[in-house]
């Protein structure tokens, strides 16, 4: 099985000596049966042609005594190999959890492609990040502990890059699968506790409901639902006697943090969802605590933002393998890609084309040059052309590694689309280019990709640099306000628009631009520009336009020029020493939360209940989804017992039926 095969690689990594010996004996293992299944030939062929009785045969008898000599070596030799295999196999042994975490993490990847048709990856791809991961940990003579920096470190390295070709919506549901895979496989939790969290579990005796005023039909079956777990049998027992604290429970706006009475203690890791999800499947729960199960069991990194970066990624690439920019809408990665180019001195042997009807000649033209002089082919919108799609993946494959220039990159966009050749994205190199979720992750794109282009003057004399600073960190705290704002649906704005880093961009070099030509900060002039052209282009909605000046009216004022301006009530975001450079930024905002208060983006904390419930009972159905047939069944309720339910419940709100003979008779 797979495990078996990793277990191979990561021995013949980290011993080569024991897998060579293996090899060898597993070579000398089949010789040596050979050599006996050629002597049994040669005693069949002599009985056989045997003249007279065999007992008179003198040259049989020798040939029998031979045999049987050299067959008492080969078993001797054989037991030798034996025990020689025996002892390789447990020094071998010390390098199972590697291959079993790689088995894992595979089954987790592999099933991804079910979210999405373009989370493709292939055994190779894996294969080879097994290997890197294990030459880029620190040597360790103790195995036990080499074991664990290898599992530690591969995990993390398969996030990462994985993380760079998902959307941000599956990004948390992809750390929380194998958070859920690694707990099950630890033993650290039950699978009727997983199952349960996806499928609920069966009730054996249903109880009356101790508090009906709040306590709502559903809710009150989730809970005798939870009670049938082992680790929460006291939660009904518990309830009745705590309504109180179970109401403030109710209400808390972080349920999860709240040590409840029947566990005497926190509920920390996976068990934490476990309570929350049962009493707030209807309120306000959201991902919160798939976050804090990811932070507890697998450590803070698997939770924060992973942010692209084209550079990694170009790194890593090489001329057999396309580089692959995954779409979301209205992101175009064309200038960034032109930006890097020119930064990797390939701005002159950069060739680009739009695929369309009629351009799949050209494209193939541009692609054969390109291999041949070193050159960086862009074919852009791939999904607009499915049926070249076969051409490509052909052209692609017949790339020769000893003829083609190894300065030679094919870079590919499209949106998801079941047309994309799967081999394509099995072995390309691919990234996801959408804006990413939460303020933090916004601030911290902008301060990486898109403020170093204006180093020179953000560490210049210049005495407008301090004012430069302030209003750069308040339009892009602006930004991902507004972006922020889209999910929140019909109360963020009444038409969702889709404002791009192109919006930021383009503000910031007015931003720029105006600060080194006038005296006086022009606040009217930045205001109209950001809140009526740049961002305001896009509105449409007369009251969306006046939300979004609002806003910009909190960003873009003379409130915001100091190191003391304060931008949300908890303090979190404000402004920084006028001294600080990009990497002091850039580590302020790494400290920034996580989750983010409604009332930064001026709403309600009540605006997040829609979004969070949204949220979390999509990443439900694909978890579910993604589970073996077999394992769903396993302690909670099968597709065809929810069906039952279902069918049940229509049945009970259904009139009785009408009797036809005794209408046709009155």
């Amino acid at each position: 099985g797979l495990a078996e095969q990793l277990l191979s690689i990561v021995v013949a990594q980290e011993r080569p000596d024991l897998e060579e010996l293996r090899g060898q004996l597993i070579v000398s293992r089949a010789q040596l049966s050979t050599q006996l299944a050629e002597m049994q030939a040669d005693i069949l062929y002599g009985l056989s042609n045997s003249e007279g009785s065999p007992v008179d045969d003198l040259p049989l008898i020798l040939t029998l005594e031979a045999i049987k000599i050299k067959s008492a070596e080969i078993l001797i030799k054989v037991e030798d190999i034996e025990r020689t295999s025996a002892e390789i196999d447990d020094a071998r042994q010390g390098y199972v959890p590697v291959a079993n975490r790689g088995q894992i993490l595979f089954f987790c990847l592999s099933g991804m492609a079910n979210v999405d048709p373009m989370y493709q990856y292939s055994l190779e791809w894996f294969v080879k990040l097994f290997v890197r991961s294990m030459s880029e940990t620190e040597p360790n003579e103790d195995i036990f502990e080499r074991v664990e920096t290898i599992i530690d470190h591969f995990t993390f390295l398969l996030y990462q890059n994985v993380c760079r070709s998902l959307f941000e919506r599956h990004k948390l549901l992809f750390a929380f699968l194998l958070c859920a895979r690694i707990l099950l496989d630890k033993g650290v939790i039950r699978s009727q506790e997983f199952n349960f969290l996806l499928n609920g579990a069966k009730i054996e005796e249903e109880l009356d409901n101790p508090e009906p005023k709040w306590v709502s039909t559903r809710m009150w079956l989730d809970m005798q639902q939870l009670a049938s777990l082992p680790t929460m049998h006291q939660f009904v027992i518990d309830f009745p006697n705590q309504i109180k604290f179970f109401k403030s429970y109710y209400d808390a706006w972080n349920p999860h943090n709240i040590c409840v009475p029947c566990s005497a203690r926190l509920l920390r890791g996976f068990r934490g969802t476990l309570l929350p999800s049962t009493m707030g499947s209807a309120i306000h729960w959201g991902s919160k605590p798939w976050r804090e199960c990811c932070d507890a069991s697998l450590g803070a990194r698997f939770v924060e933002p992973q942010p692209a970066d084209l550079a990694a990624l170009y790194a890593e690439s090489d001329p057999l393998a396309p580089i692959i920019f995954v779409l979301s809408t209205g992101t175009d990665p064309a200038a960034d890609l032109l930006k890097f180019a020119d930064k990797m001195k390939m701005g002159k042997r950069f060739e680009s084309i739009s695929l369309g009807q009629g351009q799949g000649p050209i494209a193939e033209a541009m692609m054969r040059v390109g291999c041949d002089f070193g050159n960086w082919v862009f074919f852009q919108n791939c999904h607009l052309s499915p049926s070249w799609m076969p051409v490509l993946e052909l052209n692609v494959e017949q790339i020769l590694p000893e003829v083609v220039h190894k300065d030679f990159r094919l870079w590919l966009t499209s949106t998801p689309s079941p047309f994309f050749p799967v081999a394509l994205l099995q072995n390309g190199y691919k990234m996801t280019v959408e804006p990413p979720r939460g303020i933090k992750a916004n601030l911290l794109k902008a301060y990486m990709n898109q403020v170093p282009d204006f180093i020179d003057y953000f560490n210049s004399s210049d005495t407008k640099v301090p004012n430069f600073k302030w209003l750069l960190f308040s339009l892009c705290l602006f930004h991902g306000v507004v972006l922020e704002r889209r999910k929140f649906g019909p109360l963020g704005f009444n038409i969702p628009y889709e404002f791009t880093d192109g919006d930021l961009r383009i503000c910031i070099s007015q931003l720029h631009m105006f600060l080194t030509e006038y005296s006086e900060v022009p606040l009217r002039m930045l205001t109209y520009t950001a809140g009526h052209i740049n961002y305001g282009g896009r509105v449409t909605d007369d009251w969306d336009r006046r939300c979004l000046l609002c806003l910009l009216s909190d960003y873009y004022t003379t409130a915001v020029l100091n190191d003391r301006c304060i931008f949300d009530e908890s303090g979190a975001y404000k402004q920084q020493p006028s001294w600080f450079t990009i990497d002091d930024y850039t580590k302020y905002i790494r400290t920034l939360p996580l989750n983010d208060d409604p009332s930064l983006f001026g709403l309600h904390s009540n605006a997040n209940i829609s979004y969070a419930t949204s949220e979390t009972r999509t990443c439900i159905n694909i978890l579910s989804n993604l589970q073996p047939k077999e394992v769903i069944g396993e302690g909670g309720l099968s597709a065809e017992e929810m069906t039952e339910l279902a069918a049940k419940d229509i049945l009970g709100v259904l009139p009785p039926l009408l009797d036809q003979k005794l209408i046709a008779t009155t």
